[in-house]
């Protein structure tokens, strides 16, 4: 028997963790793309017949500050909430090599994926 158990189908190596890190991205492109339709349409709805003045930009800072804010459940936060989980996605793709290279006991890789999480938080946090 020997090494030939420790080689089953369980084992988590670099193509499983491709395949992983692939639906992962799949998913949460997905369920933003969703969330942002789901946000366009009840903004469409809501400003059904309302004239457009496309002489002036006015743009629209995200306003979702807090997990709360989503609860008034109004078109624009409905998309901000879209569109931080379109940024949220390879966040959390970074997130899981982390934990992927943990798994497989590859401390350069997780050194550099916990650095390039970091500098992606910290930029996030930061603010400006």
């Amino acid at each position: 028997m020997g090494d030939a158990g420790r080689d089953g189908a369980g084992a988590f190596d670099d193509a499983r963790m491709e395949m992983a890190m692939g639906l992962l991205l799949r998913l949460g492109v997905l369920l933003a793309a969703t969330v942002v339709m789901a946000g366009g349409a009840m903004y469409l709805a809501d400003h059904a017949g309302s004239r457009v003045n496309y002489d002036k930009f006015v743009p629209h800072p995200i306003t979702v500050r807090h997990p709360t804010e989503l609860a008034q459940s109004d078109a624009t936060a409905v998309l901000d909430l879209g569109i931080l989980l379109l940024i949220a996605t390879p966040i959390a793709r970074v997130a899981f090599a982390v934990v992927a290279f943990a798994r497989e006991r590859d401390r350069l890789y997780v050194a550099i994926s916990a650095t390039v999480l970091a500098v992606l938080l910290w930029g996030m946090l930061r603010g400006g």
